[in-house]
């Protein structure tokens, strides 16, 4: 059931500095969880971009029609500015997950994007199908539809609007790095916990304890 309405987006570019290996390639019941992730992506939307500073690790998974972006350092100019480029080393360090994700969206051309992150293990099809369904009725106000918890929203399981692309730019450009802090300045649908484990995700070896 994919959504010609909807492209999705996996973010592929933390340093993994607390489980101390890449979490992209760690396999759940064998499958590297980042090809999980983009495979579920891909039952939602027709098209699934994988942003991440280094493309090249993870050209060998089974990510049939993945389309990379390559995570650039993040500054005014580079943001702002629809052209690729290519020039920086693989191993730049990752700047946090709100400019990989506004670079993404630089790419995209449907109404909505699903964004998520690539260590979410116990991510289920059906319940991001579910939200799809939903999507219609979100008031023309709300930038994003995301669950919400005592902690803040979830940004990196959720939907966003297109055309919140320029609002992102301008706060990532006044130094904001904080999806919560961003969230907070613009109207957000809430969207119904179905299945509150799978917002998961594995940051450190103990985390994947029962999930191999």
């Amino acid at each position: 059931m994919t959504n010609n309405k909807l492209t999705a987006i996996v973010l592929a570019g933390g340093q993994s500095s607390r489980m101390g290996q890449d979490k992209a390639l760690i396999p759940i019941q064998g499958i590297p969880m980042l090809q999980r992730v983009f495979s579920i992506a891909q039952a939602c939307a027709d098209t699934v971009y994988v942003v991440t500073p280094w493309p090249e690790r993870y050209q060998h998974l089974l990510l049939p029609g993945c389309q990379f972006i390559q995570e650039l350092p993040s500054s005014p100019s580079s943001l702002s500015s629809h052209t690729p480029h290519t020039s920086h080393p693989p191993s730049s360090p990752s700047h946090g997950p709100l400019v990989g994700f506004a670079q993404g969206m630089a790419q995209v051309q449907t109404e909505w994007v699903l964004l998520l992150a690539c260590d979410l293990p116990k991510l289920k099809v059906e319940v991001l199908q579910a939200w799809i369904t939903r999507l219609d009725s979100v008031g023309d106000d709300a930038i994003a539809a995301l669950a919400h918890h005592a902690k803040g929203w979830e940004p990196l399981c959720g939907f966003y609007r297109r055309r919140c692309l320029p609002e992102l730019l301008d706060f990532i450009n006044q130094g904001g790095r904080s999806f919560q802090q961003w969230l907070k300045q613009h109207p957000v649908q809430v969207l119904p916990v179905l299945e509150a484990e799978m917002f998961f995700n594995c940051n450190t070896p103990e985390d994947l304890t029962g999930n191999e």
